[in-house]
């Protein structure tokens, strides 16, 4: 008998119409005989009344003053919710069906409020569910600490409970519901002629989850790796396979593995790069700088390190603290705000010469700038002004001919 986990975003919950889907999706599988584990997300978005954003927003309102413990209580209810409405659906439906907390599910997290990590999974009452027939519906984005705390999992936590229940539970895949048909090669809303992707192995969607798409966590991915789990990335509201997501070995075994270069591309937006050149400057200079920016919490990201300096990247919220920072130890950074990190993804670029000619001859014809670019095994990183992001994706995908990659099939 097949074990299915099912995760569903806010989104997929937001209104009747929706959980309808929602509905029509978990019952199939379970009249086809399948085991169903089902972890849902807080319903909705900003705005919506039990989202996560909303319920943070109570808060703020009475001077965000909560203690971490207590508002990981809060943030726990919206996903509570969106589960016992999809249970009371589910029982509406003839379909046996139980109610379980992350907790009771079996994620036991350390005691880092807000984002916490999963330390040990105890599945043994969601497999006791199973074996009688129900189908354990449990909440995402939360678990319990060793010492019985309730806590959060941070941003992607549902994503992440998902295929933490599925590699414990030995699942034959984990089906991740959005609004997307996949996953695409580049957002669609900045490139109109995207494509859905059949598959892609766990490293490459890993690179495109941190480097900005937000189809799937990085940490679910990397949970699923581990376990050998394969993902499915679906929407909800159509019945296609969507995206396979599984080591390269497996899908060049299922015949459905493409012999390409380029996989696809994402972007971050809204960061600003900081320069720190110094030839007369202290020798400990890049140390000092990296220094500050950690003592502060500040993410550094795109570095750069040289005998005389440094040139990296931050948050556009964490760039006036950062700026303060540097002068502070007596340097003066040249700033350049309103950039944007596009970043150029594939499996089959790995010793593939003329990559980065493509993708400097695709820039140069649009009249973009490089200003500033690094590379890993599987990734090209260019740093571009915002105003450019549009057209820089744009030429890359038709650079890389990406409007062309294959739906599905052979």
């Amino acid at each position: 008998m097949e074990l299915i986990v099912q995760k569903f975003g806010g989104t997929s919950l937001t209104d009747e119409q929706s959980r309808s889907h929602v509905l029509r999706h978990v019952i199939r599988e379970y009249k086809a005989g399948s085991k169903v584990v089902v972890v849902v997300s807080a319903m909705g978005r900003k705005g919506d009344a039990y989202a996560t954003d909303s319920l943070l927003e109570l808060i703020r309102r009475n001077g965000d003053a909560l203690p971490p413990r207590e508002r990981d209580l809060l943030l726990s209810c919206g996903e509570l919710i969106s589960a016992a409405v999809l249970c009371s659906l589910l029982q509406a439906a003839g379909i046996p069906a139980v109610v379980l907390t992350g907790g009771q599910a079996g994620i036991v997290t350390d005691g880092h409020y807000g984002s916490a990590r999963i330390v040990k999974m105890d599945c043994d009452r969601v497999e006791r569910h199973l074996t009688d027939k129900q189908v354990v519906i449990a909440a995402g984005f939360q678990g319990v600490s060793g010492s019985g705390e309730v806590t959060t999992l941070g941003r992607g936590g549902s994503d992440t409970s998902a295929t933490a229940l599925g590699a414990a539970l030995k699942a034959d895949v984990v089906d991740i519901y959005t609004d997307v048909d996949g996953i695409l090669t580049a957002d669609p809303r900045w490139v109109a002629n995207a494509r859905p992707l059949a598959a892609v192995s766990y490293e490459e969607i890993c690179n495109m989850a941190h480097n900005g798409a937000k189809v799937i966590h990085p940490r679910a991915v990397e949970l699923a790796m581990k376990a050998g789990i394969p993902v499915r990335v679906r929407s909800t509201f159509s019945d296609g396979e969507g995206t396979l997501v599984t080591h390269e070995r497996a899908l060049r075994g299922q015949g459905i593995w493409y012999d390409r270069t380029v996989t696809g591309l994402a972007h971050v937006s809204d960061v600003t790069q900081l320069a720190v050149i110094n030839p007369d400057g202290p020798a400990d200079l890049q140390l000092r700088v990296f220094r500050a920016m950690a003592s502060h919490g500040i993410s550094v990201d795109f570095i750069n390190v040289m005998p005389t300096g440094v040139h990296y990247t931050v948050s556009e919220k964490d760039a006036p603290l950062a700026i303060e920072l540097l002068r502070e130890l007596g340097l003066e950074p040249k700033v350049r705000k309103a950039c944007a990190k596009v970043s150029v993804i594939g499996g089959g670029m790995n010793g593939e010469p003329g990559v980065m000619a493509v993708i400097v001859e695709a820039l140069t014809d649009s009249g973009i700038p490089i200003l500033q670019s690094a590379d890993s095994n599987t990734t090209i990183w260019v740093l571009i002004s915002q105003e450019d992001l549009a057209a820089a994706l744009q030429a890359l995908h038709t650079a890389f001919r990406l409007h062309l990659s294959p739906v599905g099939g052979n």
